[in-house]
Order: C-alpha cells, then structure tokens, then sequence
C-alpha cells in the first residue's frame, strides 16, 4: 500500500468516525459499519427510528475532484443497492422501511469540515 493510498484510507476512515458522531448525535441507532459484500461496502448501517438507513459516507480533503456527493454515482448507487438487499436477505427484518443517506464531508483544515446529510438521497 502506498503512502497516498495509506492518506486515503486514513481519511475516510476519519470522515466515518465523524459521520457516527453526527448520527447519533440524532438518535441513530449504528447497527454495523463497513458491511462488505459482493466486493463491495456499506459504509454505515443505522436504523433512524423505524428505517433502516444505509449510508455512503464521502470525503474529501479538497474540491480538486469535485464535491464529494458528486462520487456518488449511478454505478455506485446499484452497487449498494445490491449490497444492501444482500443485508437484508443476511439480517430479515420484516416489513422494514429502507433507505438510501449520503453524508458528504470536507476537510477545510485539520479540525475543520463541512458536513453535509444527504436523507433519501437515491
């Protein structure tokens, strides 16, 4: 692993211990992190009342690449629907509401960030 792809991985991880802040600081229940299937993840799997909410968590150092929502594209969207009905099919929940959260962050400096709640962004 090279040193960039060693920062990248310190930054997204750094931008999901944020994201579990934010959200239950809003009475989410966080009921796993990083579920990997198909060779893919779901950053965050929270339950916000009675829906269950998966969460694509983006981060960003800088806007040099775009704002960080903008990586979420279709493709990656089909991605973790598919993942997500994987949980399901792994965790039956019953007649349970889903839904689909992105949580965009970026870094303005070390100790400052913008975040940004995307709710039933796709």
């Amino acid at each position: 692993m090279t040193d960039a792809e060693r920062s990248n991985q310190a930054l997204g991880f750094a931008g999901e211990e944020i994201a579990c802040a934010y959200l239950r600081q809003k009475k989410y229940d966080i009921l796993t992190r990083r579920f990997r299937m198909f060779r893919g993840e779901i950053d965050i799997i929270a339950r916000d009342g009675a829906t269950l909410v998966f969460v694509e968590v983006k981060t960003r150092a800088d806007e040099s690449f775009g704002r960080p929502e903008e990586s979420v594209t279709p493709g990656k969207q089909r991605q973790i629907r598919r993942i997500a009905q994987g949980y399901l099919v792994e965790n039956p929940l019953g007649d349970v509401g889903c839904r689909f959260d992105v949580i965009s962050i970026l870094f303005r400096g070390a100790d400052d960030y913008r975040l940004e709640h995307f709710v039933d962004a796709f």
